[in-house]
């Protein structure tokens, strides 16, 4: 058979070290008058070249099998291999390694003198025997390899348990290495350091086998502690790959609201970095396109803007001690988005590496165990199976994280301070005495948590549990052209696409929610597929804002008891004119008799809805004031157009006069925008003119269509629009209004926008 060399040979060597550079010079046996060569000392094992279930070494068919692939030959045939070969016969073949201070398996050197060249001693009968005994510890290795087993991981297992052993141990085991394998090392293995010993396993014995050898022989020393530790690494090792490959596959896809039913998209074209700030209650986004608007928060403190690898990262939780990390965001503003980021950051080892294991427990998910009994361990077997194999999942030193995500989406209150005192995770119990507990700190002093929540909802969680709060404010300048970026493949619709939302400064402001950005990629990605790419991207905002009240009464759903669409109607009623009021008032907070004189639950509008948010203001140092307001100035206006919108379409009245007309023809239409717009060209301030585009909107053709569950009336409503819009031109034509001649511009461009 050819014989293979060396790729080079190096001088330089200390005593001790393997001998082959010489063994592939001939081709036949070492000549003993041959000048012995010593190599210099090998490099270390490179972890990060050999792939699972490779030796890094290259054998002719004929080399005896000590190292061949368990997977390729049963336990019979390899019992054969090993009894055909003779370790007497001269060397028809040669051990290769990728290294030039590769071992001899034929030779060895004396401990005293190293240039003394020792052929080993022994029969072919003796030498059978030993095979047949060293083919017991292969016995177990036909069985699959697990695709966790890695070198990198073989390696840091192996030395993790040998470093436990005392000094004395450890010169048993490499004594009992060389006693028993001692075809493996040219020389006892007492001088090799750690890195040199598991390194040499690896190469003889491939990960599997070291992994077997290691077990085998701690267990001759009568060291069965140290056997169960390996076992255990590997278990847990293989459980959080399952566990990884489980997470990318719940994870890694995600339903946009703007798309189709049915339709995900990869998470790689959704991504985008998140505002997230150090500090929780910093009020709405106050940017608008025509009225200046004074920043709601008084608090003044100095912010920090951290990222999803700094929730709960190394600094985090060693540093600050940080054990439970809630954050918090209005409706639409990201929070989920963070999560789904931080576990698929975490499954495919791109960042937050010292979590051991990571549990997902949507409290969405959670609803449908209402009425069940069942202990912790219980509720992480149900989620995530896998983990049955591990033993004391709580009580090792691994870092596990539980992500409580959707606080406001729990259907059930959690109450922290009659609720019994739990602290046995085997126990089965309620699932409200569990999750409480569980965040209390009761169940587990060693898991870090982090839950997430609309920020009403996070308020009801005691200060002792949190030790800290975050919030996620959405997508800033920068990351909203980010978002669009990635979300359209088409370099060129995606730099028409920023270009457009540019234009269109209410668009811009309102995409500092990913959610109004994810409904707003649909209706751009729907107009390019129905209209070809050089379409004229539609500048109607009213179709946009449905869109995202239509998703986030979706979202209610897993919030609250479902509706009747009379009960969704009146709700929408009631809010809209809550804000037609106070806009015409000039005012963004929701006073206690703004809820009380419309009728409205605070809790169904800012948690079940999202329509609305709530925030801390610290108005004087030690007085602190609860802030309701809609999550935008721009939703306030929406709300308060559908309901004027709602009212002359389902109840033929005018709310901008008195009186209730008996039919609805154009006529009377036509007078109701008028009245509208002189209505809004009173106001100097502008604080009615996205009203007015609102309201104009919601005309349009493709605007009812999407109004239709909430229109009572039916019949085919005639069309004003032309109309509207020459009463728009002649007012812009007037030389009182020139200084309004942009917002009624923007008027123009929502009656006539494309796709009616």
């Amino acid at each position: 058979m050819e014989q293979m060399e060396t790729d080079g040979v190096s001088g330089g060597s200390s005593p001790g070290e393997g001998v082959s550079a010489w063994a592939g010079s001939g081709g036949g046996p070492l000549e003993e008058d041959r000048p012995f060569y010593i190599p210099e000392r090998r490099a270390s094992l490179d972890l990060g070249e050999v792939g699972p279930g490779r030796s890094g070494l290259w054998f002719d068919d004929h080399f005896w099998p000590k190292v061949l692939s368990y997977t390729s030959m049963a336990s019979d045939e390899l019992m054969e291999s090993f009894l055909s070969v003779s370790m007497f016969d001269e060397p028809s073949t040669r051990v290769i390694l990728g290294k030039t201070g590769s071992y001899s398996s034929c030779y060895s050197f004396d401990s005293d003198d190293c240039e003394k060249k020792t052929r080993k001693a022994g029969n072919k009968e003796e030498q059978a025997s030993e095979l047949q005994e060293r083919a017991k510890l292969f016995k177990d290795l036909t069985e699959p390899v697990h695709p966790a087993l890695t070198v990198g991981f073989t390696f840091k297992a192996i030395s993790s348990t040998l470093e436990k052993l005392s000094e004395e141990d450890l010169r048993c085991f490499k004594a009992t290495l060389w006693k028993q394998y001692p075809q493996s090392f040219a020389t006892p293995p007492q001088s090799l350091d750690m890195v040199d010993l598991v390194d040499r396993l690896l190469e003889c014995y491939d990960l599997q086998g070291s992994l077997q050898l290691t077990k085998v022989l701690l267990e001759e020393m009568g060291l069965s502690r140290l056997v169960g530790f390996l076992q255990d690494l590997c278990i847990l090792h293989e459980v959080r790959f399952e566990l990884r490959m489980s997470l990318k596959e719940r994870y890694g896809s995600v339903h946009e609201a703007g798309a189709t039913s049915g339709e995900r998209t990869g998470c790689g074209g959704v991504f985008t970095d998140l505002h997230i700030t150090s500090i929780g209650d910093n009020g709405p986004n106050i940017q608008h396109e025509v009225r200046q608007i004074e920043k709601l928060n008084s608090h003044g403190k100095p912010e920090t803007l951290i990222s999803c690898e700094d929730i709960l990262g190394v600094q985090m939780v060693a540093k600050e001690m940080v054990r439970c990390v809630v954050t918090t965001g209005m409706a639409g503003s990201g929070k989920s988005m963070a999560v789904r980021r931080f576990i698929l950051d975490w499954a495919e080892e791109r960042s937050h590496q010292h979590i051991s294991l990571l549990f997902p427990l949507p409290f969405r998910e959670l609803n449908g165990l209402q009425g069940s009994e069942l202990s912790l361990l219980d509720l992480l077997y149900r989620f995530y199976p896998e983990t049955r194999r591990l033993k004391d999942l709580f009580m090792n030193e691994e870092k596990i994280v539980l992500v409580l995500d959707g606080l406001d989406e729990f259907i059930q209150e959690l109450d922290f301070y009659q609720t019994e005192l739990w602290s046995d995770i085997t126990e089965p119990t309620a699932l409200n005495v569990l999750l409480v507990n569980l965040l209390r700190g009761m169940l587990s002093h060693r898991a870090l948590l982090w839950v997430t929540s609309r920020p009403q909802r996070s308020l009801s969680l005691p200060a002792e549990a949190v030790h800290q709060v975050i919030e996620v404010r959405g997508f800033s300048d920068a990351q909203k052209e980010e978002y669009f970026k990635n979300r359209f493949e088409d370099t060129v619709q995606a730099q028409r696409v920023v270009a457009h939302l540019h234009s269109c400064k209410t668009l811009y402001i309102m995409c500092h929610l990913p959610l109004f950005c994810s409904v707003l990629s649909g209706v751009f990605q729907c107009a390019f597929r129905e209209h070809g790419p050089q379409v004229e991207l539609p500048k109607s905002i009213t179709p946009v804002y449905t869109q995202l009240l239509l998703a986030l009464l979706a979202t209610r759903s897993s919030r609250a008891p479902a509706w009747s669409s009379v009960q969704e109607r009146d709700f929408l009623m009631n809010l809209g004119k809550m804000a037609f009021t106070m806009l015409n008032q000039g005012r963004l907070k929701i006073s206690r008799s703004d809820w009380t004189e419309c009728r409205l639950d605070v809790h169904e509008a800012v948690v079940n809805s999202g329509l609305c948010t709530e925030f801390i203001v610290e108005e004087f140092l030690m007085y602190r004031e609860k802030v309701h307001c809609f999550i935008h100035s721009t939703v306030q206006e929406y709300m308060a157009a559908l309901y004027v919108f709602l009212s002359f379409t389902n109840h033929e009245k005018n709310v901008f006069g008195k009186g209730r007309w008996t039919v609805p023809d154009a006529s009377l239409e036509r007078k109701l925008y008028r009245t509208a717009v002189e209505r809004s060209l009173l106001y100097e301030d502008g604080r009615l003119d996205i009203f007015l585009r609102f309201l104009l909107g919601m005309a349009l053709k493709s605007n009812l269509e999407l109004l239709k569950p909430f229109i009572s009336s039916s019949g085919n409503r005639p069309s004003v629009a032309k109309d509207a819009a020459l009463l728009i031109r002649r007012k812009m034509g007037e030389s009182k209004h020139r200084d309004r001649k942009g917002n009624l511009q923007g008027c123009l461009d929502e009656l006539c926008g494309n796709h009616r």
